[in-house]
């Protein structure tokens, strides 16, 4: 950050791969890898109390080393030490979680924290199955109608039957129904899943599916 003519100037790292908007990650570790760099970023935030409110595939970029970093900061908030509500309707409604589309769900309330984590976990399951993961005759451009009633009133989606037990047990946890019942981003970094033997090692490198034309 400097300042130029009058002018306050950030300059911002350069992800050159982009964003992992329309990619599909067929390798689990190479999964794990990213759903670990995203967890650590998400649990920063959280820890400052910090709330991102937009989670989804194109607000997370990646560059040529593998690196994932969180982007566009632009409705997350700030929470104080009593937990602001923080129950507006900005953000992307398909990555929205149940209670924060439907107030009448949870009483009314809505945890924040536990808000981004419904969203990772279906970015997380989306960048696996390579589309949006709420039926396949339902996109993430859906009518408003349309997604609620799938994202609030059908079972949450899952893995196919041919992930791994690890994975489905790690989709598992970020997408209940129940708030209160999402593991925290701290505690989802122990989930074997990420926190596993298998990961200790690096992933290979991989091609990157690229986005459908």
């Amino acid at each position: 950050m400097y300042e130029q003519a009058g002018e306050l100037q950030i300059l911002l790292e350069y992800m050159d791969g982009g964003s992992l908007e329309g990619r599909r990650i067929a390798s689990e570790a190479f999964l794990a890898d990213v759903a670990r760099q995203v967890l650590s970023g998400i649990a920063y935030l959280h820890r400052r109390h910090i709330v991102h409110r937009d989670i989804k595939p194109s607000n997370l970029l990646i560059d040529s080393g593998r690196r994932v970093k969180i982007a566009d900061f632009g409705v997350g908030r700030i929470l104080n030490q009593t937990m602001d509500p923080c129950n507006s309707s900005v953000g992307t409604i398909a990555y929205m979680s149940p209670e924060r589309i439907n107030t009448d769900l949870n009483d009314g309330a809505y945890d924040g924290y536990a808000g981004d984590i419904w969203s990772f976990g279906l970015s997380i399951l989306e960048f696996y199955m390579g589309r949006f993961p709420l039926g396949e005759n339902l996109g993430k451009q859906g009518d408003w109608a349309a997604l609620m009633c799938a994202i609030c009133y059908s079972d949450s989606p899952a893995p196919p039957p041919n992930a791994s037990p690890e994975f489905k047990s790690f989709i598992s946890c970020c997408l209940q129904k129940n708030p209160a019942r999402r593991p925290s981003a701290a505690q989802l970094l122990q989930h074997r899943f990420v926190a596993g033997p298998q990961q200790q090692q690096q992933p290979q490198p991989q091609p990157l599916a690229p986005p459908p034309s």
